[in-house]
């Protein structure tokens, strides 16, 4: 079972590691990207431990067009150094 469900809307695009991401509990961030929504995936997994969450989200806002979305980019977050 999922953590959370979260709207896409709620997540903040991340240029830096070219995924959509939302606070984890652990400190860390549940990450999705395009291409993963493109092919209907809906979890956001946290790389730094177990937990993931449902995205909920339109699979037409990322099919149409080929490669580009049509829903308002969520908030934008800065790039993330990876270590």
């Amino acid at each position: 079972m999922s953590y959370d469900e979260v709207e896409i809307e709620d997540m903040e695009w991340n240029e830096g590691i070219q995924a959509y991401t939302y606070p984890c509990p652990c400190g860390d961030l549940f990450q999705i990207t395009k291409d993963d929504l493109r092919l209907g995936e809906e979890i956001a997994r946290c790389p730094s431990c177990s937990l993931y969450i449902t995205v909920v989200y339109n699979l037409e806002d990322f099919n149409s067009d080929n490669n580009s979305t049509h829903f308002p980019q969520s908030k934008q977050q800065p790039p993330i150094a990876v270590a």
